[in-house]
């Protein structure tokens, strides 16, 4: 990997999570992007680009910190199976926590349990389907690791949308997330792509 591809990276994932975030935040809120004009519409825009752009920063942050995890583990773990298994159990634990914690948090007394299993298996099924492609592009060792990151590290990431009352509405969730998720999957998608160009370059 050289610096033009390093930077490459960089810059697709930000115009792609930034870009994401601006187009779902304006289809879950049109009435207000276009009711005002067209410098409503623009400013608006660009404060909903600017404010994805910020997300999918975080969302690079957590690609490289799991890569410095993934490093770390199998180095004290010394095995990639044991590594994997305890990735599994952590998946589940999230999966569990990402659905009855904000149950705890935020119901009401007409709310039931159900209503916020929804959106944690949904984005369970999207980062499966991408760790499928994963495992596709690369090797059946892969999949594990590229769920934990999808989901996991997503979620880890998406917690300060999760803990603030203010945004405990679907709308403004999936604001948050969108950025997060596009840029994950092209992160973890895009990656083994640019190494693999560079060793078939070298050879």
């Amino acid at each position: 990997m050289n610096t033009r591809k390093l930077v490459y990276l960089f810059v697709s994932t930000l115009l792609i999570g930034a870009s994401s975030g601006a187009i779902i935040g304006i289809l879950l809120d049109t009435e207000t992007y276009f009711s005002g004009g067209f410098f409503n519409f623009f400013f608006g825009l660009l404060w909903m680009f600017g404010m994805s752009a910020a997300i999918s920063l975080v969302a690079q942050m957590g690609y490289f910190a799991y890569l410095t995890l993934q490093r770390f583990a199998l180095g004290v773990f010394k095995s990639v199976r044991l590594w994997n298994r305890i990735q599994v159990v952590l998946i589940l634990f999230v999966l569990f926590d990402l659905i009855y914690l904000r149950y705890i948090a935020f119901a009401t007394d007409e709310e039931t349990l159900w209503g916020y299993v929804l959106m944690p298996v949904l984005l369970f099924l999207y980062c499966m389907a991408v760790a499928f492609q994963k495992q596709k592009e690369t090797n059946k060792e892969t999949f594990v690791p590229a769920l934990f990151f999808m989901f996991v590290v997503t979620t880890i990431e998406w917690v300060p949308a999760l803990t603030v009352d203010i945004v405990n509405d679907t709308k403004w969730l999936w604001i948050y997330l969108t950025p997060l998720l596009t840029a994950n999957t092209w992160q973890l998608l895009t990656l083994h792509r640019l190494t693999r160009a560079s060793q078939q370059n070298k050879g």
